[in-house]
Parts: C-alpha cells; sequence; structure tokens
C-alpha cells in the first residue's frame, strides 16, 4: 500500500481484505461500543427478529473502512464520511475493504468507497474525505 498521501492520483485504489467475521469481534465491538442488541451476539435474538443468523454492526464494518487510511494519519485525517449500508454482514464474511481516488487537491482527497463481501456484493459504499494536515 502506497504510504504518501500526496502520491495518490485519481484512480489510484486502495485495497485490502478481513479475516472471516466472527461471533467474538461482534461480542467485543458491542463491549466497546455500548451496543449490546441481541441481534448481533445471540442466534435465537436475531432469528426471533427474521434474520437468518447474527448480523454484524453496521458502524463496525464502517470502522473497519477506516483500516484502508492508517498510512496517511501522519498526513492528515477523515474528514467526513458519507456511507449507505446496502447489505448485511455475516459470520464467517470475508470483506473486502476498497477505496478509490476520485479528486485530488492541496487541502484533500476525496475517495469512492465501498466493502463487499466474499460473493462481490455491496455491503456498504459511499464516500470518504481526507483532510491533509501537512
Amino acid at each position: 500500500m502506497i504510504g504518501r498521501v500526496t502520491k495518490l492520483t485519481i484512480g489510484d485504489k486502495l485495497e485490502a481484505e478481513l479475516e472471516p467475521v466472527t461471533r467474538m469481534d461482534l461480542i467485543k465491538y458491542s463491549g466497546s461500543s455500548g451496543d449490546f442488541n441481541p441481534i448481533h451476539t445471540i442466534d435465537d435474538e436475531a432469528k426471533k427478529a427474521g434474520l437468518p443468523g447474527i448480523i454484524a454492526h453496521g458502524m463496525w464494518t464502517m470502522g473497519n473502512l477506516t483500516k484502508l487510511f492508517t498510512p496517511f494519519y501522519e498526513e492528515g485525517f477523515i474528514q467526513d464520511f458519507k456511507i449507505r449500508f446496502s447489505g448485511m454482514v455475516f459470520l464467517g464474511d470475508v470483506l473486502t475493504l476498497q477505496a478509490v481516488v476520485e479528486e485530488q487537491t492541496e487541502e484533500h482527497v476525496n475517495f469512492k468507497v465501498r466493502v463487499v463481501n466474499q460473493d462481490n456484493k455491496d455491503v456498504m459504499k459511499g464516500s470518504i474525505r481526507f483532510l491533509k494536515t501537512t
């Protein structure tokens, strides 16, 4: 992965694949976020809600997307997210995080972002603005 945001040009891609989603991932996220909705950790409760099984927190998925920008945090920060959740994430899903540079100015870099599952189906898409501070 490129380590300097200033070297990115329009069309450059950032991508990372996560390990399969585990129950422990979601239990840990529940504790750290304070979101204890049982559809995220208890199979029977998810099924009572009409789901085939537990689903990941949408914010867990969005938080993971920020991993793509870790190499650039010495140069700036994510100023804005515009995200649409477009699919559910289940235990065992393998998510791929993707970002493509859409615009590069002296002040910021705009990215089109998406997260897809192992079937290449969108579970989240949107945009991120990275504000340069150096």
